[in-house]
This record gives structure tokens, C-alpha cells and sequence, in this order.
């Protein structure tokens, strides 16, 4: 998608391939398990890791009606828990700006809406 603010200087943004793999948990549920991940950092923001969704158990999630906007990256949708557990615990940017098109196609998770977030030496 066209448009958005591109990252600079005042608002860095770098994606880059995470050197570990990333794990999810819900509950005792292993939702993502990932070799593939992006790390993402934005200004001062703490990192974020963003998941191949082919490396998610999408069946364990389920579309949200929440929507945001992000002037960098563009218009977010949301997952909860397919069993009603946790709502918005995952988002996505469907269609990101042209300039963020390395994270289309993936998915990021709250630490705080999770069980966990682990990481482990690639296999």
C-alpha cells in the first residue's frame, strides 16, 4: 500500500531476520513456533518479533473487530484466543506501506497478553 510516514532519523525502524527461534505459548498451547521470525525495532519501543503466519497454529486464533492505524506501518488487524481466553493477543498488518512490506504475511504477539514468548538456538 501506498503512503505513510517513512521511518527517519526522529522514528528508526529496522527489520532484520531474529537469529533465534521464537516460540508462543497460550496456556500449554504452542501457538507459533517459528525459525523464520523478524525482529523489528521502532524508536524506543521494545522489540517486537514478527511470525510467518505458515508458522502459526492460526486454528488456535481467531480474528478480532479490533483495528488500528500505525502512520509507519499502516492499518493493524487483531487475533484472540480461539477459545476465548485472551482477546488481542496477536496483530497484523495485512496490507502494510510499500516500505514495510517485509512484515506482510506475518503476525506479532503481546508479551503481557501471552504466556510466553521464548526463544531458542535454532535447531
Amino acid at each position: 500500500m501506498q503512503g505513510g510516514t517513512r521511518p527517519g532519523p526522529d522514528h528508526p525502524i529496522s527489520v532484520e531476520p531474529a537469529e533465534e527461534k521464537v516460540i508462543v505459548r497460550i496456556g500449554d498451547t504452542v501457538v507459533a513456533e517459528s525459525r523464520n521470525a523478524l525482529i523489528l525495532r521502532e524508536a524506543s519501543l521494545p522489540p517486537v518479533f514478527y511470525i510467518p503466519r505458515s508458522e502459526i497454529a492460526m486454528e488456535a486464533l481467531t480474528s478480532s473487530d479490533t483495528r488500528t492505524h500505525c502512520p509507519y506501518k499502516g492499518d493493524a488487524s487483531y487475533f484472540s484466543a480461539h477459545d476465548g481466553a485472551a482477546k488481542d493477543v496477536a496483530w497484523s498488518y495485512e496490507d502494510p506501506f510499500d516500505h514495510m512490506s517485509v512484515i506482510k504475511g506475518h503476525l506479532a504477539f503481546y508479551p503481557d497478553r501471552v504466556d510466553a514468548i521464548e526463544t531458542a538456538p535454532r535447531d
